[in-house]
């Protein structure tokens, strides 16, 4: 048997894997500059998902499963909080209603207190539901906004500035 560096011998399958790795590893490429001829096509540019989804859209997925809609139009974080705190409200509803269960089992006084915990859980989880949903049609329709929205202060009150695109 062979001898590995630390002493310690080398299996025949460890061998047999090694020879395989080698026989199959394909050459480095050479790092040599190489001139692109110029009939080939340039590369596809990347489609940008985020405007494919209009407002009804993302309502709609976000009311089905929330942060859907937010991730579609392109709002990762705002989606992956809704959607956090979908299986959290999911999760406290569940384990509330285990508990009314053992207590309605054992006869607990405070079975009332545990029903009551479950349908408040309930409710954050329906309204997590719908301010997904409003929130990722109002985002939706507002996405083409002007960034660089100003509001000042003005004599007689308060100012808003904007930009429009070609007006100066």
């Amino acid at each position: 048997m062979k001898r590995r560096s630390g002493g310690r011998p080398v299996g025949r399958s460890t061998v047999l894997v090694m020879l395989v790795l080698s026989l199959t590893a394909r050459p480095p490429d050479r790092l040599t500059a190489q001139a692109v001829p110029d009939s080939q096509p340039p590369a596809p540019a990347r489609r940008d998902t985020t405007h494919i989804v209009g407002p009804v859209g993302a309502l709609w997925r976000s009311l089905l499963l929330p942060g859907w809609g937010q991730a579609v139009t392109g709002r990762k974080v705002t989606g992956a909080l809704f959607t956090i705190w979908e299986g959290t409200t999911m999760y406290m509803t569940l384990k509330a209603q285990q508990e009314a269960n053992y207590f309605n089992a054992s006869g607990s006084p405070s079975l009332h207190a545990k029903r009551q915990e479950v349908q408040d859980w309930l409710v954050l989880w329906g309204f997590n539901h719908l301010f997904s949903g409003a929130e990722a049609f109002v985002a939706a329709h507002l996405r083409d906004f002007p960034g660089d929205l100003k509001i000042q202060a003005i004599p007689g009150g308060v100012g808003i500035r904007f930009a429009l695109p070609g007006v100066r």
